[in-house]
């Protein structure tokens, strides 16, 4: 028989592992196999028998019982109570009230005539899952009590508030194992008095760490693209270590949705998770007369884990396999992952000690260039080892001295449409580093030298072709830092900056710093085949420039926030070509490039870079506002701008941003795009709840994607109703409803998932 399950993402347990928490005894609780009797008007007694009237009561160390009359039998233990019956047991926290309740307290079992009760509410207080203080209410026609358990006939449950609740769940009979589970079969569960569905068993736990196999509830929406959308899935508790979820999705128009996650926690300090999600596509229809359709079919593998080792090694690992482009395009349901064309995976087994690090590394990455078949990047590391020590002063009494060493050994592959180097090539690259430090009254001098040989087994030749024939890279690597002392100066703000601001001060602070970087040896740099940053090193001479500008405010009550933060920064290239390594009309990405901005800008030889600048303001803890910015006087105006402004107050909650790109083609394509998340509400917020985002690009006058999500949670129970479009690459106009309907503490159903809602 089938039987469906709410919230099958739940924790995990050992194999063997129990847990029992002590109940602390109640204050003036009769003692254990004691049994408490009185009454307020009489209290008779004929042999065994207790005759009880008037607010009669009959107590042990687990249950009170209280009515009107009471009957008690002290040898046999039963009790038969009449009138307004109140019955309460302290192990499980239920409470009845019935007419009339026939109980004994030795076995523990009775029956409760025209009942009606309440159990304590278990809270998962998790992201997401819609949460409520009530207690379960339920009511029948008659119940009875089998030692740990109730069955209810008759009746119906909820956790809203009465009279009118907005749900319940209504049928025959009701199997009910307090702090354990609950089963209805051939239940109703009504909306509003309104039936919603019909299931033959229903399954509840009530456990504080739930699992039970069993069918997920169904789900039913509609796109566009892919027209009407029906699913199910099933829940499989394989043991109290494992677990694997299948769900299946139909779309009428495209083919059946695959979607399966294994989970599994072997031992106390190791876990994974497995989920696989694919698609048999029979392809979008792009020709009605001649029956043209485009697959776009595939599947995304991902899984990570990690555990600790024996003998201080730890192992973590993240796996990430994408079949196409144009299927994540196509088919995920997220608009930030639909546009990223990035892929990867990496394993590394690890042991830290001392200043000392060993690790082992295997890493796959791929970088998709487009959405056609095979046109894209893959780089390989199978595998690396490699070892290094952080600092390590090893003089301090004339001169402070550290030293720091990285060393590497791996097996490396690249993969690209129009070349690829043999299955593996080489790598050995080994930098130890001397570093001091020199002080001048508030001045610092940090020089720092290093030797870099790094060996190849494959390079390219003049004609830029993959050849087997090794190269040695030996660099010098020189840098000088200089920190003069910071300046600083507090200022009365004035009245004019509002009440909030009142008896604040204000901190200026002024952080300068100035470096000097030379790296000689390389060159070769054409010759040498790209992998990872390891690559991008190249001869260079170059100073850099910073200036920080911050701003602190000391509040009334003594805090201290910071309230504005400025950084500029620019570097002087005294080597225009960087050894040769910069290639006019092409873009070049070089170290030195890349760890001053994100934003490439090298199309050719140059001496200055843009100035970059940071700037971040937080004039009140609720809001945040960041602009990032490069301007480059070369080409004499801002080349790169990235804007963002967030806010939070109350109920109230806004996310806006603009990017925008006006470097030359061959460094990066022209963007400018807009976004914003406007809203109001939370996810347990009772009453109406509404938020819509947006993303927009200005250069292609196209909305890209846009949400709205309106939800309205009442006390036990809320509804949420999204509209979604895509409009980008290969999802063209994809409109989509997702609907669920959330049930406190219990869990939601629909289509509408977690990590897609706004809240």
């Amino acid at each position: 028989m089938a039987c469906l399950v709410f919230a099958a993402a739940i924790p995990f347990h050992l194999q063997g592992e129990t847990a029992k928490i002590p109940r602390p005894p109640r204050p003036d609780a009769p003692l254990p196999g004691m049994v408490r009797v009185k009454a307020l008007d009489q209290q008779e007694k004929e042999g065994t028998m207790y005759h009880l009237r008037g607010h009669a009561q009959v107590e042990t160390t687990d249950m009170l019982l209280r009515a009107d009359e009471i009957d008690y039998d002290e040898e046999s233990g039963y009790a038969e109570a009449r009138g307004n019956v109140y019955f309460q047991h302290f192990v499980g926290g239920e409470i009845l009230e019935a007419d009339r309740v026939e109980y004994n307290t030795v076995e523990e079992t009775g029956k409760y005539y025209n009942v009606r009760g309440s159990s304590p509410a278990k809270i998962e207080a998790r992201p997401g899952v819609l949460t409520t203080s009530n207690p379960f209410l339920f009511q029948g026609k008659w119940a009875e009590r089998l030692a740990d358990r109730y069955i209810l006939h008759d009746g119906w449950i909820t956790d809203c508030k009465l009279p009118t609740p907005w749900w319940t769940l209504r049928g025959p009979v009701f199997d009910v194992i307090p702090g354990e589970r609950a089963i209805a079969r051939n239940s109703v569960f009504r909306v509003r008095r309104v039936p919603i569905f019909y299931t033959p068993m229903f399954y509840k736990s009530l456990e504080k760490a739930p699992r039970r196999s069993g069918l997920l509830t169904p789900n039913i929406g509609h796109s566009s693209l892919r027209g009407y959308m029906v699913g199910g899935g099933y829940f499989w508790a394989i043991n109290r270590s494992y677990d694997a979820t299948y769900r299946g999705q139909l779309f009428s128009e495209r083919g059946f949705a695959h979607n399966v996650d294994f989970r599994g926690k072997p031992t106390a300090r190791s876990d994974f998770n497995v989920a696989f999600y694919g698609v048999n596509d029979r392809g979008l229809l792009v020709n009605a007369a001649t029956g043209e359709r485009l697959k776009q079919g595939g599947y995304q593998l991902t899984a990570d884990g990690k555990a600790d080792l024996k003998h201080g090694f730890h192992a973590i690992g993240s796996l990430n396999y994408l079949s196409s482009f144009a299927f994540r395009q196509a088919f995920t349901e997220s608009f930030f992952e639909a546009i990223n064309t990035e892929s990867h995976s990496i394993g590394v087994v690890d042991r830290h000690w001392s200043t000392f690090a060993f690790n082992l590394v295997a890493q796959r990455n791929q970088n998709f260039l487009s959405t056609a078949t095979d046109d894209k990047i893959t780089i390989q590391k199978l595998p690396s080892i490699e070892f290094g020590s952080r600092d390590h002063q090893i003089l301090e009494r004339i001169l402070p001295v550290w030293v720091s060493f990285d060393s590497s050994a791996a097996l490396m592959r690249r993969d690209q449409p129009d070349f690829q180097t043999r299955q593996s090539v080489e790598r050995f690259d080994v930098e130890p580093r001397i570093t001091t430090e020199l002080h001048w009254m508030d001045f610092h001098v940090v020089p720092s030298f290093s030797i870099r040989e790094t060996h190849y087994g494959s390079s390219f030749n003049d004609e830029r072709q993959a050849t087997g024939a090794g190269i040695l890279r030996s660099s010098r690597d020189f840098s000088l830092d200089l920190i003069p002392p910071s300046l600083a100066r507090v200022y009365q703000v004035p009245a004019w900056m509002g009440p909030s601001w009142k008896g604040s001060k204000l901190k200026h602070v002024i952080e300068g710093r100035a470096s000097f970087h030379y790296v000689g040896g390389v060159d070769d740099f054409q010759k040498i085949i790209l992998f990872d940053e390891t690559e991008l090193l190249s001869n260079t001479t170059e100073a850099e420039i910073s200036i920080t500008n911050r701003f602190y405010a000391k509040r009334a009550d003594g805090r201290v926030d910071e309230v504005l933060s400025w950084q500029v920064t620019q570097r002087r290239f005294f080597d225009p070509t960087f050894g040769g390594a910069v290639v006019a009309g092409q873009r070049n990405v070089l170290l030195s490039s890349a760890t001053l901005t994100g934003y490439t800008f090298l199309d050719g030889p140059r001496n200055y870079s843009p100035v970059v600048s940071t700037l971040r303001m937080m004039p009140d803890p609720r809001v945040g506002i960041e602009w990032r910015a490069d301007y480059d006087p070369l080409r004499s105006h801002f080349v790169n701008s990235s804007i963002s402004v967030d806010a939070r107050i109350s109920q109230y909650f806004l996310s806006l941003g603009h990017n925008q790109v006006r470097s030359v083609d061959v460094l990066s394509p022209s963007a400018n795009q807009f976004r914003g998340l406007i809203g109001i509400g939370k996810e347990n917020k009772r009453g109406w709840s509404s938020g819509f985002s947006a993303i927009y690009d200005y250069r292609l006058n196209v909305l890209t994607y846009a949400t709205t999500q309106v939800t309205y949670n009442s006390d036990c129970c809320g509804l949420s109703v999204q509209y979604r479009r895509f409009n980008f690459g290969t999802r063209p106009g994809d409109d989509q409803f997702r609907v669920a309907f959330a049930i406190a503490n219990i869990g939601s159903f629909g289509t509408l998932k977690r990590q897609e809602r706004i809240f």
